[in-house]
């Protein structure tokens, strides 16, 4: 899910792929995050079939999901290093535009999707939340393959994820609220234990052991996708019951609201006269969400059936990324 979940490609050492210029020799680090991300959806969608055919044991590990996204979120600290935060100086108005666009579109995109398809409640304030989400970072193994601005991809789901505690409880209380009952503070303190608090500590890892965590980089996107996939099958397991009964509705809001995601950040990254790589960007931070966080918080301070668009959303934005990272090569000739 693209929860912050996700792997992401070495950011450090090897210059960034353009039109330009050839991509690089990828490293252990790149291989393997290309590789988990490939991987990524026909794991989800077998946790999800999991969950399904098996909702007792999976609906078991409900308890466990925040511990489960705390592990997902340390280990996107781990990846980080100062020169992710330096971008935000050197680069403000790329990294202000993503980040503003990707709570300000996402969120309002939710709304607009819902209202148009007439969900129920339950399932629109799960869409809402899902796009009031930080972006993911499946995003940047994404950008890196459309030949977009990796670095940049970084830093915005960074400062996106930073921002979260704050803006997603806000965002989901006055969008979902019209919907059904939503306790934000409560919400928001979730997400400074499983998001905030553990990414902090990945990094101050990353500083004291740099080395040794160098040497791990390799092995995090598949912890990721693992826990990410355990994420899945106890919130389908939840709502085992729920799932086919929706499953068409829920996968058409989806493939709307990730959609018109990469539509209008593409449109409003231009429109503001950033790069094609920015705009590549810009677009894929929009469009891709930290579903697995989104799926977590909906069966936790909403409703199972609420947690349904973020499962399905997890696996349809990897499906979609592959095929916008395609789309962006074959535009370069490449």
């Amino acid at each position: 899910m693209s929860t912050s979940s996700h792997p992401e490609p070495r950011r450090h050492g090897a210059p960034d792929p353009s039109p330009e210029t050839p991509a690089p020799t990828l490293s252990a680090e790149d291989r393997s995050a290309r590789l988990a991300v490939t991987a990524f959806p026909l794991l989800v969608l077998a946790a999800a079939t999991v969950g399904f055919l098996a909702p007792g044991p999976s609906a078991a590990m409900l308890p466990w999901v925040n511990v489960f996204l705390g592990v997902i979120m340390f280990g996107m600290g781990l990846t980080l290093t100062l020169p992710d935060f330096a971008l935000v100086a050197k680069r403000p108005l790329p990294v202000a535009l993503g980040v503003v666009a990707q709570f300000v579109i996402m969120p309002l995109l939710g709304l607009a999707v819902s209202l148009a398809l007439g969900l129920p409640p339950a399932l629109a304030a799960g869409v809402i939340l899902v796009g009031s989400a930080p972006g993911g970072t499946a995003s940047n193994v994404v950008s890196y393959l459309a030949r977009a601005d990796t670095a940049l991809s970084v830093t915005m789901t960074t400062i996106s994820t930073l921002l979260a505690p704050l803006l997603t409880p806000l965002l989901t209380l006055w969008l979902a609220g019209r919907y059904m009952p939503v306790d934000g503070a409560a919400m928001a303190l979730s997400i400074v234990k499983i998001v905030l608090v553990p990414v902090l500590a990945g990094l101050l890892v990353r500083l004291l052991l740099r080395r040794l965590v160098d040497r791990v980089l390799p092995v995090l996107p598949w912890i990721s996708v693992i826990f990410v996939a355990l994420v899945v099958a106890a919130v389908v397991g939840n709502s085992a019951d729920r799932v086919l009964q929706a499953g068409a509705m829920v996968l058409l809001a989806v493939v709307l609201h990730n959609g018109l995601g990469y539509l209008l950040g593409y449109g409003a990254a231009r429109l503001s006269r950033l790069p094609e790589r920015s705009a590549r960007t810009v677009s894929v931070e929009v469009g891709m969400q930290n579903s697995g966080l989104a799926a977590g918080l909906a069966a936790q301070y909403l409703s199972p059936e609420s947690a349904l668009p973020a499962v399905v959303f997890s696996i349809w934005h990897n499906l979609s990324g592959a095929i916008l990272a395609a789309v962006f090569r074959r535009s370069d000739g490449r």
